[in-house]
């Protein structure tokens, strides 16, 4: 018997389902499918399926003995798999090949498939009346129509909703031209409908938008994708403008959308919101609008070709991020730079003030109070500091979102009667894993609860508060199948950030102090990485920009947790990036492959940070930002190291040689290279698994600053 109970089963599942989306931009080693299986002379043979318990009750056997299966991951390779280890990392996958496969009555099958394909149903099923029926974003009820709008409004004693609508037909007049009943419709111009609808913003503004019933459109026969900056783009550039001392502004489009045509030929039927006057008329639809299927590409495109106007270039690492060369006042080369977040605008340049008002500010209306050294940005406060060693650079903190995502909590629990716990020392209660949580499953309005408050704590974690990431990420992991025991440690999340909401990750340009001993540069020119006549050396762009400025010291902390979930045994890699002394990048991910050692997991993980390494060292480049040293990784496994550094180490097992070979050639390539770090100072270990006490805190003013414990 594996001993595995049902309840236990039903979290697996719902966490396989959700995890056959990977939403990450670099390549993990993921299942892409089951291709063969085998039984051997260990496995019950099917006049064996029933046993007879210490009762005298009849029973299936719960076996998996005798069955492997050959799997194939989506790099290529392909690997046996014991059915019991396989069961409990993929149990739909298996169940599905074994329905097709006609074994669903073999004994190593028929007491858990029918169970998982059950559940597997009913977990989508939920999932999709959890979409359907969700009322919340940010814990603020949300309305669904102009009347219910009202009725919020008066429940709670304000006019946020109201104000909402009455701002946004004002300004989305603009996007109409209205006919006259005698006037004919141009010729192409189909009818098109379009309504009202609520949102949140970040900053928990409420919102009221007219959008198109784009959905009612035929799909457009070209791509719809409109890009906006990411946050690690906005990190690198604050502190690459801090370490040169070149000024930072920031402005919003006014109306964004609103002033860009539209390439669609759409009117619409105008009702009461329209006016009395205008009620029944037709009117064609002239701008780009909320709901069109391609509106937001209209507007990047028209934003994309204002910015090439101004002889600006878009980096191939990042479409958002503009660039073009400029003379400093001391008249040296340096590059300007625009960063684009859909109205929200960045601008790095001596003469900020010039290009935003001057420049963009003559293609598009911009807002005058929102112009001048950002403030605000993405929801959080950005504000520019000047450290103890007198260097100047800018902070970034969440804690003005935090507070009131705390209130919005407390409100919400307050109107059933509840609170938020009153002690929170960490994240997470002491030894609480929501993997083996079999409290209730929560009901479809709890869930979609459970869905809003997991948007906000991930977000919270994006705006810089990476001390949440591990919890925040294990908590994730059960959005499919969320249960009473999850909300409830969400909520101490929560209550923890009402204590500690008092952060900010600051950008620090300083040079940091690496100890180059620790980083020997090896002969590989005699390793299987070379080449006989070629140089062996990292590949540079062909088409970078030129390099201009100062470089970064590029460090990266590396860990995992070898088989930290308890029930699937999968492993969990952690990595933090800095660009000198600033944090850039941070990632707590489970494996998606069962690793049956230390040294295995280890070296998942060391890949997966010299991927995203690899990624980096590119954006860098092609943001015209020097890169001539290599990037210094450190680890806390003497064995990875040892075969990472070593060119004559071999591979002693095979299941971790595209991993062995990656990480290996990057460092013949001298790309990267490697040292060992104590575990008690590798910042890492605080994306791997919940710490707590003065580990934990240690860590976290490594990473964070004005939070105290």
């Amino acid at each position: 018997s594996d001993g595995t109970t049902k309840e236990y089963g039903a979290n697996i599942i719902a966490e396989n389902i959700l995890n056959q989306v990977d939403l990450d931009g670099y390549h993990s080693q993921m299942l892409a499918g089951i291709v063969d299986h085998q039984m051997d002379r260990y496995a019950v043979h099917k006049k064996d399926k029933y046993m007879t318990t210490k009762r005298g009750n009849r029973a299936l056997r719960k076996t998996t003995a005798g069955w492997n299966f050959t799997i194939k991951w989506k790099d290529g390779t392909t690997e046996v798999i014991p059915l019991k280890i396989l069961k409990e990392s993929n149990p739909v996958e298996v169940a599905e090949y074994a329905v097709a496969r006609g074994l669903e009555e073999e004994p190593a099958f028929a007491w858990w498939v029918p169970f998982t394909l059950r559940k597997r149903d009913r977990i989508i099923a939920s999932v999709n009346s959890r979409v359907r029926k969700s009322t919340h974003k940010y814990g603020i009820e949300v309305p669904t129509s102009v009347k219910h709008a009202i009725e919020i409004d008066r429940k709670n004693g304000d006019t946020f909703w109201q104000d909402a609508l009455n701002k946004e037909m004002t300004n989305v007049g603009i996007a109409f031209k209205i006919l006259e009943k005698e006037e004919a419709l141009p010729p192409g111009y189909k009818k098109s409908s379009g309504h009202i609808i609520f949102d949140v913003k970040m900053d928990f503004t409420r919102k009221a938008r007219w959008v198109k019933d784009g959905h009612k459109t035929p799909d457009p026969e070209t791509s719809s994708y409109a890009g906006v900056v990411s946050r690690e783009s906005v990190r690198i550039l604050l502190t690459h403008a801090a370490l040169h001392g070149i000024g930072v502004m920031a402005a919003d489009i006014r109306n964004a959308y609103l002033q860009a045509p539209t390439s669609e030929k759409h009117y619409v039927i105008c009702g009461d919101e329209f006016g009395i006057e205008n009620v029944g008329k037709r009117a064609l639809v002239t701008r780009a609008l909320y709901g069109g299927k391609v509106a937001g590409r209209d507007f990047w495109h028209h934003l994309r070709s204002c910015m090439r106007h101004m002889d600006f270039e878009s980096s191939l690492a990042d479409p958002d991020v503009w660039f073009r060369k400029a003379k400093r006042k001391n008249g040296e080369d340096y590059y300007e730079y625009v960063l684009l977040y859909v109205d929200d605008c960045l601008v790095m340049s001596e003469r900020a003030d010039s290009l935003l008002r001057d420049e963009i500010g003559e293609y598009f209306e911009l807002k005058e109070e929102s112009i001048g050294k950002p403030s605000q940005y993405l929801g959080g406060k950005l504000r520019e500091v000047e450290l103890e060693n007198g260097t100047s650079c800018w902070a970034f903190g969440s804690a003005q979102y935090v507070h009131a995502a705390v209130d919005n909590v407390e409100t919400y629990l307050k109107k059933k009667g509840e609170t938020l716990p009153a002690k929170a020392p960490t994240p997470l209660s002491t030894g609480y894993r929501p993997e083996i949580d079999l409290t209730p499953e929560l009901g479809a309005a709890d869930a979609s609860y459970y869905h809003s408050l997991i948007g906000i704590l991930r977000w919270i974690v994006e705006l810089g508060r990476a001390d949440l990431n591990v919890e925040v990420s294990m908590m994730s992991s059960h959005l499919a199948l969320p249960r009473e025991g999850h909300l409830k440690e969400v909520l101490h999340i929560f209550a923890h950030l009402k204590k500690h909401h008092n952060a900010e990750m600051v950008f620090d340009p300083s040079e940091p102090e690496v100890d180059l001993s620790l980083f020997p540069k090896e002969d590989w020119s005699y390793s299987i990485y070379s080449t006989p006549g070629s140089e062996l050396k990292e590949e540079l762009p062909a088409d970078m920009p030129d390099p201009l400025g100062k470089q970064f010291t590029m460090r990266v902390f590396v860990d995992a947790d070898h088989a930290g979930d308890n029930v699937t045994r999968r492993s969990r890699s952690g990595f933090i990036v800095f660009l000198n002394n600033a944090p850039i990048y941070w990632m707590s991910k489970k494996q998606t492959s069962c690793e049956t050692s230390t040294f295995g997991s280890e070296f998942v993980a060391m890949k997966q940070a010299s991927e995203y390494v690899k990624g980096l060292r590119y954006k860098l480049r092609m943001f015209g930002i020097p890169v001539l040293e290599p990037t210094f990784i450190f680890g806390d496994n003497q064995s990875v190291l040892w075969n990472t550094t070593m060119p004559g180490s071999t591979l002693k097992k095979k299941s971790n040689a595209i991993a062995y070979h990656f990480v290996r050639e990057g460092c013949a390539q001298d790309a990267w290279r490697t040292a060992y770090i104590n575990t008690h100072l590798n910042v890492a270990d605080l994306m791997t698994k919940p710490l707590s006490g003065e580990k934990r805190w240690g860590f976290i003013r490594m990473l964070l600053r004005h939070i105290c414990d």
